[in-house]
């Protein structure tokens, strides 16, 4: 009885949805406007954006220069966002609220243009063209609505994707000093300190400036040495001067500034 059972469902099953099939590809087929419209619409509020996208996306031709157009075009970007393909929900949002900048939904349209960008942002280690995409479109967001209520939001976004592309330059930095690289090192990590000044990271920074500028000077040709044993001092000043004798890296900065006080009075005799 329990197999029959499960056998009729099944069979049920299959007849509503050949049934739908049957019906969708009528709707597609139909030369009916007002039809299409209404399925669409229909579709998208059973959430069946796939099927609600097709129609729209036909009807977004035949409704151009009518005052349907707008919510077509916004229904369109809707079910790509729905569909969770971001990067054509962001392309479809962001020229919404470009062609249509009066629209009630234009606000909407443009955050979630960069809520797109900010969905597809990857972890820290690859490529972070999408995270600075979205800050610039959070950033565009703000500039055109300043008073907005998702205004908050936007911001502790904005310190998500900052922190991120904070990371990727850190991680950056100390690639370049654990390959050896003690110039390209300096100078990502003095980067660093100019763009990302709060940085969680800096007492660490500043300490690998140190440690890399002397050991910089230290495989250098002669003629640099001289220039980059006082580089190596001046970072260690700045060292001190921000963390004083309480840092956790004190003993080893001491260490590479009397080294290079040392090696640049060897070069006095």
């Amino acid at each position: 009885m329990f197999a029959m059972g499960m056998r009729s469902i099944f069979l049920l099953m299959a007849i509503l949805f050949l049934a739908a099939c049957s019906e969708y590809n009528k709707v597609l087929k139909s030369n009916d406007v007002e039809l299409k419209y209404a399925k669409a619409v229909e579709y998208f509020e059973e959430e069946e954006y796939s099927k609600a996208l097709s129609l729209f996306d036909e009807l977004g031709t035949l409704f151009r220069g009518t005052s349907r157009s707008e919510l077509v075009h916004h229904y369109i970007a809707s079910c790509h966002f729905k569909l969770k393909d971001y990067y054509f929900a962001a392309y479809y949002f962001k020229n919404f609220a470009k062609t249509y900048p009066k629209s009630p939904r234009a606000e909407d349209a443009l955050y979630k243009s960069a809520y797109c960008s900010y969905l597809s942002s990857p972890i820290s280690s690859l490529d972070q063209h999408e995270t600075e995409q979205a800050l610039e479109e959070f950033q565009l967001f703000l500039n055109r609505y300043p008073t907005s209520e998702l205004k908050d939001t936007t911001n502790m976004m904005i310190m998500e994707l900052r922190a991120k592309l904070e990371e990727k330059a850190f991680n950056n930095a100390k690639l370049y000093y654990q390959m050896e690289n003690y110039k390209s090192a300096t100078v990502a990590l003095n980067n660093m300190l100019r763009e990302f000044p709060e940085s969680p990271h800096r007492e660490e920074i500043e300490f690998l400036i140190v440690k890399s500028s002397y050991l910089l000077a230290v495989n250098s040709i002669d003629s640099k040495r001289e220039e980059r044993f006082n580089a190596t001092i001046e970072s260690y000043h700045k060292f001190v001067d921000s963390y004083g004798r309480d840092s956790k890296y004190i003993k080893q900065a001491e260490n590479y500034y009397s080294n290079a006080i040392r090696e640049l009075d060897k070069m006095k005799f």
